[in-house]
Protein backbone atom coordinates (compact mmCIF):
# COMPACT_ATOMS: atom_id res chain seq x y z
CA UNK A 1 0.00 0.00 0.00
CA UNK A 2 1.09 3.65 -1.26
CA UNK A 3 2.49 6.38 1.30
CA UNK A 4 2.70 9.84 0.96
CA UNK A 5 3.48 12.90 3.50
CA UNK A 6 1.08 14.50 4.45
CA UNK A 7 1.29 18.06 6.30
CA UNK A 8 -2.12 19.20 7.09
CA UNK A 9 -5.98 17.68 7.03
CA UNK A 10 -8.52 20.69 6.65
CA UNK A 11 -12.07 19.69 7.70
CA UNK A 12 -14.80 21.63 6.66
CA UNK A 13 -13.33 23.56 4.11
CA UNK A 14 -15.97 25.69 1.60
CA UNK A 15 -13.54 27.09 -0.34
CA UNK A 16 -11.42 24.07 -2.04
CA UNK A 17 -14.60 22.97 -4.05
CA UNK A 18 -18.61 22.37 -4.02
CA UNK A 19 -20.18 21.80 -0.43
CA UNK A 20 -18.35 21.01 2.94
CA UNK A 21 -15.02 19.31 2.19
CA UNK A 22 -12.14 17.72 3.78
CA UNK A 23 -8.67 18.98 2.24
CA UNK A 24 -5.76 16.66 1.93
CA UNK A 25 -2.49 18.88 2.22
CA UNK A 26 0.08 16.65 0.28
CA UNK A 27 4.13 17.69 1.10
CA UNK A 28 5.96 18.78 -1.72
CA UNK A 29 5.97 20.69 -4.72
CA UNK A 30 7.92 21.50 -8.16
CA UNK A 31 7.25 24.85 -8.13
CA UNK A 32 8.63 27.23 -5.81
CA UNK A 33 5.88 30.52 -5.89
CA UNK A 34 7.27 33.91 -4.95
CA UNK A 35 4.16 34.09 -2.88
CA UNK A 36 3.49 31.01 -1.58
CA UNK A 37 1.42 30.50 1.27
CA UNK A 38 1.77 27.70 2.47
CA UNK A 39 5.41 27.30 2.64
CA UNK A 40 5.38 24.30 4.93
CA UNK A 41 4.28 22.39 1.83
CA UNK A 42 7.04 23.46 -0.33
CA UNK A 43 10.01 20.87 1.16
CA UNK A 44 9.08 17.22 0.58
CA UNK A 45 10.68 16.44 3.99
CA UNK A 46 9.57 16.29 7.23
CA UNK A 47 10.16 19.57 8.83
CA UNK A 48 10.16 21.14 12.59
CA UNK A 49 8.24 24.28 13.16
CA UNK A 50 8.68 26.52 16.24
CA UNK A 51 6.02 29.19 17.75
CA UNK A 52 8.30 31.21 20.42
CA UNK A 53 5.10 32.51 21.79
CA UNK A 54 3.65 29.45 22.65
CA UNK A 55 7.19 28.26 24.73
CA UNK A 56 6.53 28.22 28.25
CA UNK A 57 10.59 27.15 28.17
CA UNK A 58 10.18 24.22 30.45
CA UNK A 59 13.26 22.66 29.25
CA UNK A 60 11.83 19.70 28.00
CA UNK A 61 12.64 19.63 24.45
CA UNK A 62 16.07 19.65 26.03
CA UNK A 63 16.19 16.55 27.85
CA UNK A 64 14.38 15.08 25.10
CA UNK A 65 16.54 15.77 22.28
CA UNK A 66 19.08 12.98 21.40
CA UNK A 67 21.14 15.05 19.76
CA UNK A 68 21.70 17.48 22.12
CA UNK A 69 20.68 19.88 19.37
CA UNK A 70 18.38 22.19 21.79
CA UNK A 71 19.60 24.78 24.20
CA UNK A 72 17.78 27.64 26.04
CA UNK A 73 19.91 31.11 25.57
CA UNK A 74 18.19 34.44 27.01
CA UNK A 75 16.74 34.76 23.75
CA UNK A 76 14.66 31.34 25.20
CA UNK A 77 14.96 27.80 23.25
CA UNK A 78 17.09 27.65 20.32
CA UNK A 79 17.80 24.85 17.64
CA UNK A 80 21.08 23.85 15.89
CA UNK A 81 19.69 22.91 12.75
CA UNK A 82 23.18 21.66 11.96
CA UNK A 83 22.44 19.12 14.60
CA UNK A 84 18.66 18.50 14.43
CA UNK A 85 17.86 15.39 13.31
CA UNK A 86 14.03 15.96 12.93
CA UNK A 87 13.27 12.96 14.64
CA UNK A 88 10.66 15.42 16.43
CA UNK A 89 11.22 13.64 19.69
CA UNK A 90 11.17 17.61 20.96
CA UNK A 91 7.55 17.70 19.63
CA UNK A 92 6.46 14.65 21.64
CA UNK A 93 7.31 16.11 24.90
CA UNK A 94 6.61 19.69 24.36
CA UNK A 95 3.27 20.49 26.64
CA UNK A 96 2.23 24.18 24.78
CA UNK A 97 2.67 22.80 21.58
CA UNK A 98 5.07 25.19 20.79
CA UNK A 99 6.98 22.72 18.65
CA UNK A 100 5.06 20.65 15.61
CA UNK A 101 6.67 18.33 12.85
CA UNK A 102 5.27 19.25 10.06
CA UNK A 103 4.80 16.28 7.45
CA UNK A 104 3.06 12.86 8.56
CA UNK A 105 3.42 9.40 6.45
CA UNK A 106 0.00 8.06 5.73
CA UNK A 107 -0.94 5.53 4.17
CA UNK A 108 -4.52 5.07 2.06
CA UNK A 109 -5.99 2.99 4.74
CA UNK A 110 -5.29 5.66 7.44
CA UNK A 111 -6.12 8.64 4.94
CA UNK A 112 -9.84 6.84 3.62
CA UNK A 113 -10.35 6.34 7.67
CA UNK A 114 -10.27 10.34 8.45
CA UNK A 115 -12.44 10.73 4.48
CA UNK A 116 -15.17 8.38 6.10
CA UNK A 117 -15.50 9.98 9.19
CA UNK A 118 -16.60 13.31 7.56
CA UNK A 119 -18.38 11.55 4.53
CA UNK A 120 -22.30 13.00 7.13
CA UNK A 121 -21.35 15.78 5.72
CA UNK A 122 -20.57 15.42 2.27
CA UNK A 123 -23.75 14.07 1.62
CA UNK A 124 -25.91 16.95 3.87
CA UNK A 125 -23.90 19.88 1.67
CA UNK A 126 -22.96 17.78 -1.72
CA UNK A 127 -19.17 18.11 -0.59
CA UNK A 128 -16.29 15.75 -0.79
CA UNK A 129 -12.41 15.42 -0.64
CA UNK A 130 -10.35 17.38 -2.22
CA UNK A 131 -6.39 16.70 -2.66
CA UNK A 132 -4.13 19.73 -2.81
CA UNK A 133 -0.54 20.57 -1.33
CA UNK A 134 2.66 21.32 -1.99
CA UNK A 135 1.24 20.13 -5.64
CA UNK A 136 -0.59 16.53 -5.02
CA UNK A 137 0.20 15.49 -8.62
CA UNK A 138 3.89 14.53 -7.75
CA UNK A 139 2.15 11.74 -5.19
CA UNK A 140 0.60 10.45 -8.03
CA UNK A 141 1.02 6.80 -6.81
CA UNK A 142 -0.85 6.78 -3.50
CA UNK A 143 -2.95 9.72 -4.90
CA UNK A 144 -4.10 7.13 -8.07
CA UNK A 145 -5.30 4.96 -5.05
CA UNK A 146 -7.22 7.46 -3.02
CA UNK A 147 -9.00 8.35 -5.63
CA UNK A 148 -9.79 4.95 -6.72
CA UNK A 149 -11.05 4.18 -3.59
CA UNK A 150 -13.00 7.68 -3.08
CA UNK A 151 -14.62 6.46 -6.52
CA UNK A 152 -15.58 3.23 -5.02
CA UNK A 153 -17.09 4.80 -1.87
CA UNK A 154 -18.95 7.45 -3.99
CA UNK A 155 -17.48 10.24 -2.82
CA UNK A 156 -17.01 13.66 -4.91
CA UNK A 157 -13.00 14.28 -5.60
CA UNK A 158 -11.47 17.86 -6.66
CA UNK A 159 -7.63 17.81 -6.82
CA UNK A 160 -5.89 21.44 -6.76
CA UNK A 161 -3.04 21.40 -8.96
CA UNK A 162 -0.38 23.82 -10.72
CA UNK A 163 -0.50 21.59 -13.56
CA UNK A 164 3.15 21.30 -14.25
CA UNK A 165 3.55 17.47 -14.34
CA UNK A 166 4.14 14.73 -16.52
CA UNK A 167 1.03 14.80 -19.21
CA UNK A 168 0.70 11.18 -18.83
CA UNK A 169 -0.12 11.06 -15.08
CA UNK A 170 -2.33 14.29 -15.21
CA UNK A 171 -4.61 12.23 -18.03
CA UNK A 172 -4.12 9.04 -15.33
CA UNK A 173 -5.37 11.42 -12.73
CA UNK A 174 -8.41 13.16 -14.59
CA UNK A 175 -10.04 9.46 -14.90
CA UNK A 176 -10.40 9.38 -11.77
CA UNK A 177 -11.24 13.23 -10.69
CA UNK A 178 -14.59 14.98 -10.36
CA UNK A 179 -13.06 18.23 -10.56
CA UNK A 180 -9.91 20.13 -11.19
CA UNK A 181 -8.75 23.18 -9.13
CA UNK A 182 -6.33 24.43 -12.16
CA UNK A 183 -4.27 27.30 -10.66
CA UNK A 184 -2.90 29.46 -13.67
CA UNK A 185 -0.24 32.42 -12.45
CA UNK A 186 0.42 34.37 -15.67
CA UNK A 187 0.84 34.12 -19.38
CA UNK A 188 4.74 34.97 -20.11
CA UNK A 189 6.65 32.32 -19.29
CA UNK A 190 9.62 34.33 -18.76
CA UNK A 191 7.76 36.01 -16.04
CA UNK A 192 6.62 33.04 -14.81
CA UNK A 193 9.71 31.33 -14.30
CA UNK A 194 11.00 34.08 -12.30
CA UNK A 195 8.07 34.75 -9.46
CA UNK A 196 7.89 30.60 -9.69
CA UNK A 197 11.05 29.20 -10.85
CA UNK A 198 9.73 27.21 -13.63
CA UNK A 199 8.32 27.66 -17.01
CA UNK A 200 4.72 27.81 -18.07
CA UNK A 201 4.78 26.14 -21.46
CA UNK A 202 3.51 22.40 -20.19
CA UNK A 203 1.37 23.54 -17.60
CA UNK A 204 -0.42 26.23 -20.36
CA UNK A 205 -0.50 22.54 -22.54
CA UNK A 206 -1.73 20.30 -19.81
CA UNK A 207 -4.75 23.20 -19.24
CA UNK A 208 -5.60 22.46 -23.14
CA UNK A 209 -5.01 18.83 -22.40
CA UNK A 210 -7.67 18.14 -19.81
CA UNK A 211 -9.80 20.91 -21.57
CA UNK A 212 -9.84 18.89 -24.57
CA UNK A 213 -11.14 15.42 -22.79
CA UNK A 214 -14.42 17.35 -21.34
CA UNK A 215 -12.58 17.42 -17.84
CA UNK A 216 -14.47 19.56 -15.14
CA UNK A 217 -12.52 22.61 -14.53
CA UNK A 218 -12.28 25.95 -12.44
CA UNK A 219 -8.77 27.97 -12.72
CA UNK A 220 -7.72 29.56 -10.09
CA UNK A 221 -5.72 32.72 -10.68
CA UNK A 222 -3.99 34.62 -7.09
CA UNK A 223 -3.68 38.74 -7.95
CA UNK A 224 -0.28 39.88 -6.59
CA UNK A 225 -0.03 43.93 -7.11
CA UNK A 226 2.72 44.24 -9.57
CA UNK A 227 3.45 40.80 -10.70
CA UNK A 228 0.09 39.20 -12.80
CA UNK A 229 -2.29 42.08 -12.51
CA UNK A 230 -1.64 44.23 -15.19
CA UNK A 231 -3.89 44.66 -17.99
CA UNK A 232 -1.60 42.84 -20.42
CA UNK A 233 -1.31 39.63 -18.60
CA UNK A 234 -5.17 40.12 -17.50
CA UNK A 235 -5.97 40.21 -21.29
CA UNK A 236 -3.84 37.42 -22.22
CA UNK A 237 -4.97 35.07 -19.51
CA UNK A 238 -8.90 35.67 -20.70
CA UNK A 239 -7.72 35.55 -24.18
CA UNK A 240 -6.13 31.98 -23.00
CA UNK A 241 -9.00 30.84 -21.01
CA UNK A 242 -11.85 32.16 -23.68
CA UNK A 243 -10.33 29.92 -26.23
CA UNK A 244 -9.57 26.44 -24.19
CA UNK A 245 -11.33 23.60 -25.71
CA UNK A 246 -15.21 22.16 -24.45
CA UNK A 247 -17.40 24.53 -21.95
CA UNK A 248 -16.60 27.76 -21.21
CA UNK A 249 -14.52 27.97 -17.26
CA UNK A 250 -15.51 29.54 -14.65
CA UNK A 251 -12.38 31.65 -12.99
CA UNK A 252 -11.73 32.49 -9.28
CA UNK A 253 -9.41 35.02 -8.60
CA UNK A 254 -7.81 35.21 -5.10
CA UNK A 255 -6.37 38.48 -4.12
CA UNK A 256 -2.87 38.26 -1.97
CA UNK A 257 -2.52 38.85 1.16
CA UNK A 258 1.22 38.55 3.36
CA UNK A 259 -0.52 35.95 5.61
CA UNK A 260 2.63 33.35 5.35
CA UNK A 261 4.91 35.25 7.21
CA UNK A 262 4.56 33.93 10.45
CA UNK A 263 4.63 30.51 8.77
CA UNK A 264 8.31 31.07 7.59
CA UNK A 265 9.01 31.89 10.87
CA UNK A 266 7.81 28.95 12.70
CA UNK A 267 9.67 26.92 10.10
CA UNK A 268 13.14 29.35 10.86
CA UNK A 269 13.27 30.85 7.48
CA UNK A 270 12.61 34.17 8.11
CA UNK A 271 14.63 35.20 5.47
CA UNK A 272 12.84 33.74 2.98
CA UNK A 273 9.80 35.05 3.12
CA UNK A 274 9.29 38.13 0.31
CA UNK A 275 6.73 40.80 0.98
CA UNK A 276 4.53 41.68 -1.99
CA UNK A 277 1.88 44.11 -3.15
CA UNK A 278 -1.64 43.04 -2.55
CA UNK A 279 -3.78 44.36 -5.57
CA UNK A 280 -5.35 47.44 -5.19
CA UNK A 281 -9.57 47.32 -5.38
CA UNK A 282 -9.32 49.16 -8.68
CA UNK A 283 -6.93 46.76 -9.93
CA UNK A 284 -9.26 43.80 -8.81
CA UNK A 285 -12.39 45.54 -10.37
CA UNK A 286 -10.36 46.12 -13.42
CA UNK A 287 -9.32 42.29 -13.75
CA UNK A 288 -12.88 41.45 -13.28
CA UNK A 289 -14.29 43.34 -16.25
CA UNK A 290 -11.32 42.06 -18.15
CA UNK A 291 -12.34 38.51 -18.05
CA UNK A 292 -16.70 39.76 -17.79
CA UNK A 293 -15.57 40.60 -21.54
CA UNK A 294 -15.00 37.59 -22.42
CA UNK A 295 -18.03 36.11 -20.84
CA UNK A 296 -16.10 34.31 -18.60
CA UNK A 297 -17.37 34.18 -14.83
CA UNK A 298 -15.40 35.56 -11.89
CA UNK A 299 -15.45 34.55 -8.01
CA UNK A 300 -13.34 36.75 -5.95
CA UNK A 301 -11.88 34.03 -3.27
CA UNK A 302 -13.22 30.33 -3.71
Amino acid sequence: MSEGLIFDIKRYAINDGPGIRLVIFFKGCNLRCTWCHNPEGISGKVEKMFVPAKCINCGSCIVACPENAITLTPEGIFTDRDLCRICGKCADVCPAKAIEMSGKEMNVSDIMKIIEKERIFFDQSGGGVTFSGGEPLIHSGILIELLDECGRRGIHRAIDTAGDVNTGILLEVAKRTDLFLFDLKMMDSALHQKWTNVKNERILENLKTISEIGASIIIRIPLIGGVNDSDLNIEQTASFINDLPGEKKEVHLLPYHAIAQHKYQKLGKPDHFVKLKEPEKGRIEKAVSGFNEYGIKVTIGG
